[in-house]
């Protein structure tokens, strides 16, 4: 079978259309594409800054004595001062809010089928 030929029957073949927005979708998906909030190097350098903050966070952390017992006494007296203050009924209440805070925000309902037609 030559090129020709080959050329024929795939020239034959019953396809269907393409959908009617295909070559602006492929367009905004690509060429059309906003531009990057940040450059390479910007990335680069913030990443870099970041990493070496968190190792100098680590050598302070590290080379001060009793910091882990300081920081576990400093948030013990902090909950005990928080009890002493607000009753209890005050904070299971509080506690209960955000919960349903978080688990509504958490919720994904599904599209109408009205806009779902669009």
């Amino acid at each position: 079978m030559t090129d020709d030929e080959l050329e024929r029957a795939l020239f034959a073949l019953p396809l269907e259309e393409p959908p009617v927005e295909l070559r602006a979708r492929i367009l905004a998906a690509t060429v059309s594409r906003p531009r990057l909030m940040f450059r390479a190097w910007e990335i680069w350098l913030i990443g870099t800054v970041l990493a070496c903050m968190v190792w100098l966070a680590f050598l302070v952390t590290t080379s001060s004595p009793d910091l882990g017992g300081t920081i576990s006494r400093a948030i013990s007296d902090g909950i005990d001062q928080v009890a002493a203050d607000v009753p209890v009924s005050a904070l299971v209440w509080t506690g209960l809010g955000i919960s349903f805070v978080v688990w509504i925000s958490q919720l994904s309902l599904p599209v109408s089928r009205r806009e779902a037609n669009r």
